[in-house]
């Protein structure tokens, strides 16, 4: 059986709470989007998709050796954006600031390890974000839109650590997809 999956770190409760209530003023702006739910909201490193459920021990072990090798990552959320550009707007996001170069050597080091179990690396260079919404419709540029991103450019988060990653399981649903945490590994200290 195969199970959907993702690798991802979850936000300290102070810094969701943010999180939330900018998710919920967006809301308000009647820009043609589906919002994610706020507690769905998470800091993806890297989608497994669909993996084969006797391949899990084995990534978990595999996952742990890199987690081993890594201190905890110290970030704060910047700024609003669109990916993958003003013009053609999909993905309504909310950046970071920190240690990005770090968490981009982390998201290779587990691609490299987990290639045996057929999970594709992007070839795109790795940006964290969290993702706020998908437009309905892509690629219709509007004035809401630019009003929005230029109110909150100076959105940004007190600084927070990521300690913990976690092995998340997804489950696509017609009212939304549901994450199941499967397993989690603690970043050496």
């Amino acid at each position: 059986m195969a199970i959907r999956s993702f690798l991802a770190f979850e936000l300290p409760p102070e810094i969701k709470d943010q999180v939330r209530r900018i998710s919920e003023e967006l809301k308000k702006s009647k820009l043609d989007v589906r919002w994610v739910k706020p507690e769905n909201i998470h800091l993806t490193i890297v989608f497994l998709g669909d993996v084969h459920e006797g391949d899990m021990p084995a990534i978990g072990r595999e996952v742990e050796k890199v987690c081993s090798g890594f201190h905890p990552f110290d970030f704060m959320l910047k700024g609003l954006g669109v990916f993958p550009d003003r013009k053609r707007p999909r993905i309504f996001w909310v950046g970071f600031d920190g240690e990005i170069e770090r968490v981009s050597t982390f998201k290779d080091a587990l691609c490299e390890r987990l290639t045996p179990f057929n999970i594709k690396e992007e070839n795109r260079q790795f940006k964290p974000h969290l993702t706020l919404g998908r437009f309905r419709n892509p690629g219709r540029a509007d004035a809401k839109l630019d009003e929005i991103l230029t109110k909150h450019e100076s959105f940004s988060s007190p600084a927070f650590n990521a300690k913990v990653l976690i092995l998340f399981k997804s489950d696509l649903k017609p009212q939304g997809p549901v994450y199941t945490k499967l397993d989690s590994w603690e970043l050496s200290v």
